[in-house]
């Protein structure tokens, strides 16, 4: 089982890109993949799906993304290819909040998620996520700590930044919002 692949981009198509990895080409299923750019170096979270007459590679921008993405298709009736579009915004929050606040409205607002399959989804993990779980990489909550800024100020801004980003980057846009 892969955990993560870091390599290059070298082709974007609608669903996946292709990501180069010490000269092999990997085929990875993305929610958005035209969030990332061709030709940049990029670290994408993986989930390896192995079925009799498939091999397919799920991926995703951050460690939450993918831990959401793996409780979300251990609930009955939902596959990866009905997951994954609800990542399209990259908002792990929000899937968190609509089924805590019991929002079948939102839910369904996926493809092929009906009411019943809405429903199902929340009575298997209303109580067992947390946003707390889902958010920004301690690194750059230690960051800012270290450079004086407050919690709560670093929660708001935290939630904004983009995950597949470099640590680096993801600092310089935190300080910018700040």
């Amino acid at each position: 089982m892969y955990r993560y692949l870091k390599g290059k981009v070298t082709d974007i198509e609608p669903g996946n890109i292709v990501l180069e990895v010490n000269n092999v080409g990997y085929i990875i299923n993305c929610a958005n993949p035209y969030r990332y750019q061709l030709e940049s170096e990029v670290k994408i979270y993986v989930y390896q799906q192995i079925r009799e007459d498939e091999h397919n590679l799920f991926g995703f921008a951050s460690l939450q993304e993918l831990n959401l993405f793996l409780q979300l298709i251990n609930v009955k009736g939902l596959g990866c290819r009905m997951v994954l579009p609800m990542f399209l915004n990259n908002d792990c929050a929000a899937i968190i909040e609509a089924i805590e606040k019991e929002d079948v409205g939102f839910l369904t607002s996926f493809p092929k998620i009906g009411e019943k399959l809405a429903s199902q989804i929340i009575l298997d993990l209303r109580g067992k996520l947390t946003t707390d779980s889902y958010q920004v990489s301690s690194e750059l909550v230690d960051a800012l700590k270290a450079l004086g800024y407050k919690k709560s100020n670093i929660d708001k801004v935290a939630k904004k930044i983009d995950q597949s980003l470099p640590i680096e980057k993801q600092l310089k846009e935190a300080l910018k919002l700040l």
